[in-house]
């Protein structure tokens, strides 16, 4: 069998499809065209054409999984979930039920991420706590919960937090700076800051300074 056509995509110039004895067969991104050495001309028998058509999934995943990953810094847990959900069977347009990819492919996928440096729960841990303190106070409590959820271990959270300037004092006056005019009685106001994880006692103090 034989390479005879390899065409740019009309919808994504970085993309090529290779046909084979004049039928399109799969497609490539231009980087595995050029690592692959495909040309037209070029014969391969079917064992090969299939290797080029898991490396073309393979392409397809990871250039979907590092978008994903691009939208803004993930942990480890939370691409692994992403991956987790391209192996399982979806619907095409016809309601036809058609076969994830293989967990090999992921598998490929997760350590080609961690080798280019899009997955480090270091870094995630460091944005995800630097993030939810720009935008609104948090609770060091939650901070924790909320990175636990996400799958991050305790000794990078511990060293995350022992490296941030961020402290619960000056987190409780940014949130009470914010809600004292939705919550202008006390008691209201504390039961809500502790629901937000601080405690007790620095929700008093706090309030009391405010006060």
């Amino acid at each position: 069998m034989k390479i005879t056509a390899i065409t740019i995509q009309t919808r994504n110039q970085n993309r090529v499809n290779i046909s084979v004895d004049g039928k399109y067969r799969f497609s490539l991104d231009a980087y595995q065209l050029i690592d692959l050495g495909i040309r037209v001309g070029r014969d391969y028998d079917e064992s090969g054409l299939v290797y080029l058509e898991q490396e073309s999934q393979f392409g397809k995943v990871y250039a979907r999984a590092l978008e994903y990953c691009l939208m803004r810094p993930h942990s480890a847990s939370e691409v692994k979930s992403y991956l987790y959900r391209k192996t399982r069977p979806i619907r095409d347009k016809n309601g036809e039920l058609r076969p994830g990819v293989t967990t090999e492919i992921t598998t490929r996928v997760f350590d080609r991420l961690i080798d280019k440096g899009y997955i480090d729960d270091t870094k995630f841990a460091h944005y995800w706590v630097e993030n939810r303190s720009l935008k609104k106070g948090v609770s060091q409590r939650k901070l924790i919960a909320e990175l636990r959820v996400k799958g991050v271990s305790v000794a990078i959270i511990d060293q995350e937090l022992s490296q941030t300037d961020r402290n619960d004092t000056e987190e409780l006056q940014k949130i009470m700076a914010k809600k004292r005019s939705r919550y202008p009685d006390d008691n209201k106001l504390i039961m809500y800051l502790v629901r937000l994880g601080f405690s007790y006692d620095d929700v008093k103090q706090a309030l009391s300074e405010l006060n």
